[in-house]
């Protein structure tokens, strides 16, 4: 792999456990474009309950910067390394970004999602999120697009209706229940999916 390029680029930034909105905030403030996308969580306690914003990929904040004009994001509080493949940090392509920011900008009912490999590619071709592509998954009776970032293998599902998809390729194989529900584990920003 050769090193990346110097033209300005979406890396993954693993972080502390739950300071990925601070990380967010203290990179905004260097004037650096970023993106923490957040989802509505209900969450229980014995005496209440509360709608809370959490992220979509706990321990990560995407950002963009030219590879060569690192320091300042790697010197900022709670980043701990550019994700990438051995010591080579890897841009996040691109499209998945603004697959994200569209669904997140549309206030999309959306959720973490296991990372995976197979299922049908689909594109939206109508609605306020025309031009979304992922895999097509039903949960539940309900038609849902997984959008991924291969890098870090995460995935997160945006609810859509069937008429509103159209095939981009054709479907591999896959086993019965395979895509059926969430995979529930715990991620490294310490949030229960």
């Amino acid at each position: 792999m050769n090193e990346p390029s110097s033209s300005p680029s979406w890396f993954a930034l693993h972080v502390k456990a739950r300071q990925e909105k601070q990380v967010g905030m203290t990179l905004l403030g260097k004037d650096l474009e970023t993106f923490v996308p957040v989802y509505k969580s209900i969450r229980k306690w014995a005496d209440r309950k509360k709608k809370m914003d959490i992220p979509l990929f706990p321990g990560y904040v995407f950002c963009r910067f030219s590879y060569d004009r690192r320091l300042p994001v790697l010197v900022t509080p709670g980043v701990l390394r550019v994700v990438g493949f051995g010591s080579l940090p890897t841009p996040v392509d691109d499209k998945e970004i603004q697959s994200l920011k569209i669904v997140h900008g549309e206030s999309a009912a959306c959720e973490p999602w296991p990372y995976l490999d197979i299922g049908q590619r689909v594109r939206i071709h109508s609605g306020t999120l025309r031009g979304v592509e992922g895999i097509l998954v039903e949960v539940r009776k309900e038609c849902r697009v997984l959008l991924s970032v291969t890098l870090l293998q995460r995935s997160v599902a945006v609810e859509v209706d069937r008429e509103h998809v159209e095939a981009v390729s054709a479907p591999p194989q896959v086993s019965a229940g395979l895509l059926a529900r969430p995979w529930p584990h715990r991620s490294p920003g310490g949030y229960s999916l």
